[in-house]
């Protein structure tokens, strides 16, 4: 049984659940908490990071956890407690570079791979699939792997966290990202999905899912 929990601090320890196909290991970083995650496929041990939020020093152990340097960096969005490490990572691991279509330009350095909603990608033997969530900004993407083996595991960035969605900065932008999540996450993912959030502690969308028309009804 995993003792994962998900609950990491600034200055601690990684946290670390091992799958058949994937292992995740989850740290914090920065003076805003963000929550950056390698997978690493258990096959070929070719990595993937989300998020070079900062604290690049510590990135650098992150992304060379249980193998060679990751292949890619993915960041969720394009605000700047997401990817002020972005540079500095991806130089020190020859990585390419992903990120929503929309958000792309806002970053720091060029993007190799531009994404879409439906997108796959693979980290060794393993597929993922990108669902774009509009509305904390214009090209939020979530990142989803279907363990063959067991629940899926959502990685959400700012878009999806325990007690609500992400923050938008108009009551348009809102309604335009509780629909996506509810319509691209909630109505096509069980229950025992467990989401990775871009800050703070992890949860199950059958524990937030009873909070949905409570979430739209207040407005944020």
């Amino acid at each position: 049984m995993s003792d994962y929990t998900g609950a990491v601090a600034v200055g601690g320890d990684m946290d670390v659940r091992r799958l058949p196909g994937l292992t995740i290991a989850k740290l914090a970083v920065g003076p805003m908490s963000n929550n950056a995650y390698l997978l690493r496929c258990t096959q070929t041990d070719e990595g993937l990071l989300i998020d070079a939020a900062n604290e690049a020093d510590r990135l650098r152990e992150l992304v060379t956890f249980e193998g060679p340097p990751v292949s890619a960096i993915l960041t969720t969005h394009r605000h700047q407690d997401h990817w002020a490490a972005l540079a500095e990572t991806v130089d020190a691991a020859g990585a390419a570079v992903y990120a929503g279509d929309a958000d792309a330009d806002e970053l720091p350095v060029a993007v190799d791979e531009r994404l879409h909603h439906g997108d796959e990608l693979t980290v060794g033997d393993v597929s993922l699939e990108i669902i774009h969530l509009r509305g904390h900004t214009p090209g939020s993407v979530a990142v989803l792997y279907r363990d063959p083996e067991g629940t899926p595991h959502l990685f959400t960035g700012d878009s999806l966290f325990p007690g609500g969605v992400g923050k938008t900065g108009s009551p348009e932008h809102f309604t335009q990202l509780v629909d996506d999540v509810e319509s691209r996450v909630f109505d096509v993912l069980p229950d025992d999905t467990w989401f990775y959030p871009g800050h703070g502690d992890d949860s199950t969308l059958g524990a937030e899912r009873p909070h949905l028309a409570e979430w739209r009804a207040r407005g944020w």
